[in-house]
C-alpha cells in the first residue's frame, strides 16, 4: 500500500469516487459545505501549497484518501478521511490520518481541526488515541451529532503521539 498526493487527471478521478463513495456512507447532504463544487473543482482548497489531497493505492485500486485544508494562517483542518470497506480493518484509516497530521506539521501549521458525527465510534477512538481532544463547534454545521476535534501540532521528532506504532493502532481496535 503506498499513499501518495493526487495530482494527475486518473488521481483526482478516483478522489472523487472516494468523496462520493464517503458521503453516500455517511448518509447525509453535505450540500452545506458545497460539495459538489469541490468534487467539480478538486483539489481546489486541498491543493499545495496550504492543502494536501492524499490517496491510498493497492496497485493500481483506490483504497482510501484524507485531505487536509488551511482554515487561518496556523490553522489547518482534516476532511474526507475514508476507508474503502474492503481495506478496513487493517490500519489504513489510522496510516492516512497520522500522515496528514505528519504533513500539516510540516507545513508549518500549529493546530488542526476536524469534526465527525457521533455514531462514527472507531473514528473518534482514533483521533482520541492521536491526540485530539473534543473542542466547541469552530463552524456552523446543520447535522445532527456533530463532534468537532482539535489538537496541537509538533515537529515530528518533539511529539510522541506522531510516532506510527502497531500498538497504537491495536489499542483502537
Amino acid at each position: 500500500m503506498r499513499i501518495i498526493q493526487a495530482q494527475t487527471t486518473v488521481e483526482l478521478d478516483a478522489v472523487r469516487e472516494l468523496f462520493g463513495e464517503y458521503q453516500r456512507g455517511l448518509g447525509v447532504d453535505l450540500g452545506f459545505q458545497g460539495f459538489a463544487e469541490e468534487l467539480a473543482t478538486l483539489p481546489g482548497r486541498y491543493a499545495p501549497l496550504s492543502g494536501r489531497l492524499l490517496l491510498a493505492l493497492e496497485g493500481t485500486d483506490a483504497a482510501g484518501c484524507v485531505a487536509l485544508r488551511a482554515l487561518e494562517d496556523e490553522v489547518c483542518e482534516m476532511k474526507r478521511l475514508f476507508v474503502r470497506p474492503a481495506w478496513r480493518g487493517q490500519g489504513l484509516g489510522f496510516r492516512l490520518a497520522m500522515q496528514i497530521v505528519n504533513e500539516a506539521s510540516d507545513l508549518g501549521y500549529a493546530v488542526m481541526r476536524l469534526d465527525t458525527l457521533e455514531g462514527l465510534e472507531s473514528a473518534m477512538r482514533m483521533y482520541a488515541a492521536m491526540g485530539f481532544q473534543r473542542r466547541i463547534p469552530y463552524y456552523a454545521n446543520p447535522l445532527p451529532g456533530v463532534v468537532y476535534w482539535e489538537r496541537a501540532l509538533q515537529r515530528r521528532q518533539d511529539d510522541p503521539a506522531m510516532v506510527q506504532s502497531p500498538d497504537v493502532y491495536t489499542a483502537l481496535r
